[in-house]
């Protein structure tokens, strides 16, 4: 086991050696794990695009600088999916369904929510106005609040996405903190996923991290290359090698303290282009990450299915704090690969 890890630290684009990568995640995520960080760090790269999408499946807004809180990123009124796009029966729809959400370009001014897109008149809301009765909607069969932005905003989604006048909602999570729970699935398979990591609208956890370098190493795999934008994550860092990510616990960027709490797998979302809209012809780059990205532990397989792997969730572990592009990232270095140091008698 020891060759293996010491193999894992030097190589990273070899098909083999990633997948003993992706083996190596679940090795590590059943140990005995510590709750509390450690006290020693390693730098492994640098913060290089911090990303905030805040109405579910609709366009990024990219950001300099934001706060990190239990519910995910924020700046004033602007946080990360907290809005979320409905149906009439209350639940939720992505771009899964509806691939022309990734145009719908969202800003945030002061407490007004701006929407625009291709042929469209813009359509404002102010998120500070909203007076109607709160409500549950439905997002992977749990009821999560909301309360409704009103008759214009629903009217504008629904001839854009549908070209029908009615049809779609849009809602806002009025609370401040996360209520949802772990999804059922997720208890055993993801034992560090807490409910206070589970934010507003995401699908799975309030933070996400990508590595640059592993979505270099896809991209030597593919006829047409795809960016990090692709996979939809909060936090891009560059200077680290591909996949190491995978093996990360403990995660710190600038002064701001995270727990890698499970891998992030991937669906047809990916295929999707987000300049453009359109599902790639070839399901890519999805059909390549299966190809050397898959689970095959038989205890995590029927959890997440043939769903592949590229990038981390990951849960505020510390309290809130600032984080800003080209702060540095950090991972924690185990008790026992820390040099034990002898103090003087």
């Amino acid at each position: 086991m020891f060759s293996d890890r010491t193999r894992l630290t030097y190589v990273t684009t070899a098909a083999v050696g990633v997948g003993t990568a992706v083996f190596f995640i679940w090795w590590w995520w059943n140990r005995k794990q510590k709750p509390q960080p450690p006290s020693k760090w390693r730098k492994v790269g640098e913060l290089s695009d911090m990303v905030v999408y805040p109405v579910k499946s609709l366009g990024p807004v990219r950001m300099t600088e934001m706060e990190c809180t239990t519910l995910g990123l924020k700046s004033g009124w602007l946080r990360d999916r907290t809005l979320l796009v409905i149906d009439l029966e209350g639940r939720f729809l992505t771009g899964r369904q509806l691939p022309k959400m990734v145009n719908v370009s969202p800003s945030i001014s002061g407490s007004v929510l701006t929407l625009r897109a291709p042929g469209m008149m813009l359509v404002s809301v102010d998120l500070a106005q909203l007076r109607g009765k709160g409500f549950r909607v439905a997002v992977w069969g749990q009821a999560v609040p909301a309360r409704d932005c009103g008759e214009e905003v629903a009217r504008w989604l629904s001839r854009y996405l549908l070209q029908e006048d009615t049809g779609l909602r849009l809602v806002y999570y009025p609370l401040e903190r996360p209520v949802r729970q772990v999804r059922q699935r997720n208890h055993n398979v993801f034992p560090l996923e807490q409910p206070v990591d589970m934010g507003a609208y995401p699908d799975e956890t309030s933070y996400s991290l990508i590595n640059a370098a592993s979505v270099a190493d896809l991209n030597s795999r593919l006829d047409e290359p795809v960016t990090p934008q692709q996979f939809r994550m909060n936090f891009v860092v560059k200077g680290a090698t591909a996949y190491e990510e995978d093996k990360w616990d403990w995660v710190k960027i600038g002064n701001v303290i995270m727990r890698n709490v499970r891998p992030c797998t991937r669906c047809i979302f990916t295929t999707i282009d987000p300049e453009t809209g359109t599902k790639h012809a070839n399901t890519e780059p999805l059909k390549t990450l299966k190809s050397y990205r898959q689970i095959n532990d038989p205890q995590i397989r029927p959890s997440v299915g043939d769903s592949p792997v590229m990038g981390i969730h990951l849960g505020l572990r510390g309290p809130n704090g600032m984080v800003r592009l080209g702060d540095s990232i950090y991972v924690g270095i185990p008790e026992e690969e820390a040099p034990s140091v002898t103090s003087p008698s």
